[in-house]
Order: structure tokens, then sequence, then C-alpha cells
């Protein structure tokens, strides 16, 4: 990745060069997790030429840059309104799958990797890939930001928003005790001890209605060889219960032990992590992105940094990663290609979304760009963004393909969240953890 510049003339103004990622279902499943209500979702209406389906029950306020972009496409394409939609994540989910089964697709939605692969299997979704070239907009991605939404020559879907993950750090809390910003495992380690011994909660975690939480932890697979090892532990030509693997989990009931995470991990949610984190009580929090507009309104906001997460010496394969990667699609219904105005609508909006105007949208609201534009960013009064930004644009910093819980079915993905709280609470011994994803694959 480049590093990033100040725009000329303007030293508080800094630009990113290039910072080409996307947001993962299972992050913006966090942003929803206290919201209520949800509206309807599935067709369009009279309201609404086209629809657009999320797994967010209240947009506007979980999601307001996909709230924003909408309600700007409806003010310039007053006759090619789109009706936003949405409910719970596992709602929206079911609903979508008897959707498809039914010929009742929304014009387009969010959906899970897994079941979109399926549906465009199926014939059910449309090829954005015409809709991109007619812009010019597939020069604007990383190569691997399409391809992992490809099948064949079919683009099925598009990235939706930007996932870039790790942990944020208090760096108050770390000064007032004298430790520098970890870099290594063993800096980590040693800064947990610490902090433990002196009564402050190393790092804020919650895994109550939130096992998906575990976001840092992820990426750690990655420095371990997980993007090597997947597909054949999919093709059940290797396993997850190998001695790489439960090196990490090793690893992780170390800081278990040594007090790394809240006595009330397992009864707090991760909304009410993320409060102890803001509130002080914390030094650390494993989060994302989407969180930074919210710690930055919060009374430690000015003292936050942010930081990808631990290399280990006992690891695999590269270790300077960050993970900036494209996460849960966009896709459409392939119902769309026989009603020519819907069709225009889907892709008027779809170019709208990924044009520069509506990537500069996401950045206004604390989103990275998923193409590589290049946004300013006021570095005054947007710090927390800021640096989650200049740590995913490190030049040394290179980023998996995929964040690993996206790459495996669902079943797959709990499990691994289960495994890695389970030995965070010392529910479960590393050997146990691993074989419990293990058993998903047989």
């Amino acid at each position: 990745m480049s590093t990033m510049t100040h725009v000329a003339g303007s030293p508080r103004l800094p630009r990113v060069r290039r910072l080409a990622s996307a947001v993962t279902a299972t992050a913006l499943t966090a942003a929803m997790a206290t919201a209520c209500g949800a509206d309807s979702a599935g067709g369009s209406s009279a309201d609404g030429l086209i629809t657009l389906a999320m797994h967010n029950p209240n947009i506007q306020q979980q999601d307001p840059a996909t709230h924003e972009l909408v309600q700007a496409f409806n003010a310039r394409n007053p006759t090619m309104k789109i009706k936003l939609v949405g409910r719970p994540m596992e709602q929206h989910q079911q609903q979508m799958t008897i959707a498809a089964q039914s010929d009742t697709l929304p014009e387009v939605f969010w959906i899970y990797d897994a079941l979109a692969k399926t549906m465009a299997k199926n014939g059910d979704l449309l090829d954005l890939k015409p809709v991109l070239t007619e812009k010019g907009l597939d020069a604007k991605f990383a190569p691997h930001m399409l391809s992992g939404f490809r099948q064949g020559e079919v683009q099925y879907g598009v990235p939706y928003q930007a996932l870039v993950t790790g942990f944020y750090y208090n760096k108050a809390v770390l000064d007032e005790h004298g430790i520098p910003v970890p870099r290594t495992y063993e800096d980590l380690l040693s800064a947990v001890k610490k902090l433990k011994s002196e009564g402050v909660v190393p790092i804020a975690q919650g895994a109550n209605n939130s096992s998906f939480s575990v976001w840092a932890f992820l990426t750690m697979l990655s420095r371990f060889g997980y993007e090597e090892k997947y597909q054949a532990i999919l093709d059940k030509k290797e396993s997850y219960d190998n001695p790489d693997f439960l090196r990490l989990y090793r690893h992780i009931e170390e800081l278990a032990e040594a007090g790394a995470f809240p006595s009330n991990m397992t009864t707090q949610t991760y909304t009410q992590a993320v409060a102890s984190f803001t509130a002080g009580r914390a030094a650390f929090l494993d989060s994302g992105v989407w969180d930074a507009a919210k710690i930055q309104e919060s009374p430690i906001g000015r003292n936050v940094g942010f930081w990808a997460g631990p290399t280990f010496s006992d690891g695999v394969g590269n270790q300077n990663l960050v993970m900036n990667a494209p996460s849960a699609p966009l896709v459409a219904s392939a119902e769309v290609k026989k009603d020519p105005k819907k069709y225009q609508a889907v892709k008027k909006f779809l170019q709208f979304y990924y044009s520069d105007a509506g990537q500069q949208i996401l950045v206004d609201n604390a989103q990275p760009p998923v193409t590589t534009y290049v946004p300013t960013v006021d570095k005054d009064k947007s710090a927390v963004f800021w640096a989650v930004l200049e740590e995913a644009a490190k030049p040394h910093m290179t980023s998996p393909k995929a964040q690993p819980d996206l790459v495996v079915p669902a079943e797959t993905a709990t499990a691994m969240y289960d495994s890695i709280y389970g030995v965070m609470s010392g529910a479960m011994s590393p050997e146990e953890a691993v074989r419990l994803v293990q058993r998903t694959f047989t």
C-alpha cells in the first residue's frame, strides 16, 4: 500500500493515496447490535422504483453512510427513487433465502458471500461486469476487491463497505503506566501483565450475543498461515486442527491466563465492551473502522490510536498484515434485466455508489473508500478515523484477501468465533478449540 500524503497548501487535510478495502459483514453486525425495530424488506413498491434491502434494522442510525448515499442518489434521480429497507441480520439472511426460492428478491441487497455464491450458481444474481465496465469503474478497484465475488466470467457482487480491523488503544492509559504501543506478541503479553497488575482491564471484549467480535484474533489466524491453508481445509486435504493454528490458540490462552480480558467478558455485549473502552476503563479494544466516529466523539477520543495487531516470532509467513480486505457484497437480482427501467436504476445507483462522489460520502461517514479513490480527511476533526487509515496505508503492510470467517460456511465461522472466545474464557483448551472448528468440516 502507498503512503498517505498531505493536500498541497493544507497541512491539516491529509489524503489517503490508496486504501482499497471493504467492510465485513461481521463488522457491521457489531454496529447494529443495539438496534431496534425493522422496516419491511423485499420487492419494490409505490414509494420506490427499486428496493435496496440491508441487514441493519435502523439504517439511518446504524449505517449512516448507506442512508446518505441513497438520499443523495434519490435527490439526483427522482424518477429512479430507491426504497431503503432493513431487517436484523438473521432475519435479513432468512428473508433473502426465501425470496430467492420464490423469485421475489429485492432489486439490490446485501448478503453473506457464501449465500451469494449459491445464488449466483443458481442464476439468481445479475452479472455486474457490464455495469462496472460501462463507466470504467472496474479499473478503480484493486484486483482482489472484485475477484472474490466472481464466478467464471460473472461478476455477481461488488464490495459493500470497508473492513479494516485491529486494536484501538488509549494512549493516555498506556502512557500513564509507561507502556509503549506494542509491536510483537511478546510486547502485547508484557503490556497485558503490567496493566492487569495495576488494576486496568487490558483488552475490552464482549461475547454475550456478540460472539463474532474477535476481529483482531481472526487477523492473527492469517499470521499463522490461514490464507494458504483454508482452501485445503475446505477440500478436506488439510485440517484446522494443525500445529500452526494450535500455536496461536495457545498464545490466546496465555493472554487469557495473564488477565488480558475482562472478568465479565462472557456476560457483556460487544456494545458494552466499546462503552467500557470509551469510558477509559480499558487500554485496548478489539474492533474496526466502523467505531472510529463513535470513539472520536467519546471523552477519550483525542487519546486514541489504532494498531493492526501483533507479529509472531513463531508465526507462518508474512507478519506485516493489516486486515484491509473485501467483505460481504452488494448484489442485484437477475430479474431486473426483465424491466428496463429497473435495470437502468440499478445500474445508475451502483455506478453512483462506486463513483468518487459516492466514495467521498463513505469517507464523510468515517468509512474507508472501497475503490482506489483518494479522499480528503480532516485529521483534526477525525483523528481516530485518520489513525485507522494511516495504519492500513503503511507501505510495508499488506492485507489478506479476505477475513478468515468470510471464506468458510456460516457453521464454520460460528465455530471459529466460539473456539476463540472459548479459549479466552477458559471454557475450552486450545486443543478442544481447534477440534471444535474441524468438526464442521467432517
